[in-house]
């Protein structure tokens, strides 16, 4: 048992855009069998038919920063782009099993994903080789936020490939002027996201005004993604809590925060959940950061009659972002034993400096 204690964004307002997931590659554990389809259907009751139609639920995942490639100063020995040339794309997803048993997954895809040449001028520039987008399809990631301090690495041209890459591999993509509209087990999720290192006026009207633009639409869940924070903090600052609480009382169902390449804690606000951070995932930006430790936010979203119900079910797994711990070989990989324990109290410690973890009565994984 756990203690308790960049870029400007631009308002979407041209019809939202096709940014499909690629859900339909997620094999299904049990597919269905040329038996099966011939075999004869028994008829279901109609009150039984008329509750389904009622009732619905979605399990959304969520993870921290993909930086799918590296700053091409750095050492190649042991890079991203290392280990991506000495093996087959699939040994980076060996671990991810987890984002085939759900419905949605979205990350932040923190590169470019382009042959562009010309950087931006600033420190760290990251880009990966465009056939790196297959990463993503092949470990069952449907949706990216964009909207990032690195996405502009390679200025407007590798932004460009980096969408072209994208609807290429048939990932979903959402931020600044992008928004996300899919159809799942016939709910519509929506899906923003924002860069929010200041709580401005300016950034609350976009907010408020995709929030609005998604519900007209028909999305019945929404999701926010917020690139916020200080690097290496483990405990957000007042703009994130602020600019949540504000997105949450806007109509958001779900605030998903990276940046700090560090976890952050988790807060329940009116009925919702604010994850603060993620940290870093499946990250080619550092060969050996020392800390690697990382989570995946899963919940289940339960509807009646079109609406989202109070019924509140978490999962929180701790993983990772290597197989291995004496370096990062950019296998993320679920924590188990102590280690899971530990990365849990973590989590828990932080949720502590912020308004206490009484959310762990909702997580699946705390009550096993």
């Amino acid at each position: 048992m756990y203690s308790q204690f960049g870029k400007q964004e631009e308002v979407a307002t041209k019809p939202v855009e096709d940014n499909s997931s690629n859900k339909q590659n997620k094999t299904p554990e049990n597919p269905i069998t040329e038996e099966e389809i011939k075999k004869p259907k028994e008829a279901i009751p109609v009150g039984e038919v008329q509750e389904q139609i009622d009732k619905a639920q979605i399990k959304i995942s969520a993870a921290g920063d993909f930086t799918l490639g590296t700053d091409e100063t750095f050492q190649y020995s042991g890079s991203f782009v290392d280990e991506a040339t000495k093996n087959d794309l699939s040994y980076f997803t060996k671990g991810l099993d987890i984002f085939r048993k759900d419905d949605l997954t979205t990350v932040n895809l923190e590169t470019t994903l382009t042959n562009a040449t010309q950087k931006a001028n600033k420190t760290f520039r990251f880009k990966g080789d465009p056939s790196y987008a297959k990463i993503l399809t092949l470990g069952g990631i449907d949706a990216v936020n964009l909207a990032n301090n690195h996405i502009y690495d390679y200025l407007q041209k590798g932004y460009d490939d980096t969408i072209a890459t994208l609807k290429q591999y048939s990932v979903g993509y959402f931020g600044y002027d992008h928004v996300y509209l899919e159809e799942i087990n016939g709910v519509k999720i929506g899906a923003i996201g924002f860069e929010g290192w200041d709580d401005t006026k300016e950034l609350r009207n976009k907010v408020e005004t995709n929030i609005k633009l998604l519900r007209d639409r028909g999305a019945q869940i929404v999701l926010v993604h917020y690139h916020w924070g200080i690097e290496r903090q483990y405990v957000p600052n007042e703009v994130q809590r602020s600019l949540a609480k504000y997105t949450i009382d806007s109509g958001a169902d779900l605030i998903i925060g990276h940046h700090p390449h560090v976890i952050q804690g988790i807060e329940e606000y009116n009925g919702r959940f604010i994850v603060y951070s993620l940290g870093n995932f499946m990250f080619g930006g550092n060969r050996n950061p020392s800390d690697k430790d990382t989570y995946v936010f899963q919940q289940t979203f339960y509807l009646e009659n079109g609406k989202v119900t109070d019924k509140k079910e978490i999962n929180i797994v701790p993983f990772s972002i290597s197989s291995v711990t004496d370096r990062n070989n950019y296998q993320p990989t679920a924590l188990k034993g102590a280690e899971f324990e530990r990365v849990m109290q973590k989590i828990v410690d932080s949720s502590n400096q912020i308004a206490g973890s009484e959310w762990l009565v909702y997580d699946m994984e705390a009550d096993e």
